[in-house]
């Protein structure tokens, strides 16, 4: 139960964020990283998940929730570092839809994600 209390308030600490960026009320953006940058950070916290192997599966969102035993959280978070890469434009939109139907389907609503959504 704790830990639902914890995921919760992270989830509107992150709304209101958000809430504050698109008014104005908050500068700064989520910095732009390099595919070898975020395989450097995979590598110094020995994260298992292969950064190559992932984006060279047909279905990635699949890969790392049936696979990798991703959780929704989990899921939420390496989409979110994922986009802010140098990768290919229309390949992120189509993990982010992915990765929002797949959260979506298991009624997780992710603030994070959605405000990624082009306007």
């Amino acid at each position: 139960m704790e830990d639902y209390i914890i995921r919760e308030i992270d989830r509107l600490g992150e709304m209101l964020l958000m809430i504050a960026r698109k008014l104005g009320l908050l500068e700064g953006e989520t910095p732009d990283y390099t595919l070898t940058d975020v395989k450097d950070e995979f590598g110094k916290a020995g994260c298992p998940i292969d950064l190559d192997k992932l984006l060279r599966h047909e279905n990635p969102v699949r890969y790392l929730v049936e696979e990798e035993n991703l959780s929704e959280h989990g899921l939420e978070t390496m989409i979110e570092i994922i986009f802010h890469s140098n990768l290919d434009e229309d390949r992120k939109q189509a993990l982010l839809s992915d990765a929002l139907a797949y959260l979506d389907r298991r009624g997780y609503f992710s603030f994070r994600l959605h405000s990624l959504c082009s306007d």
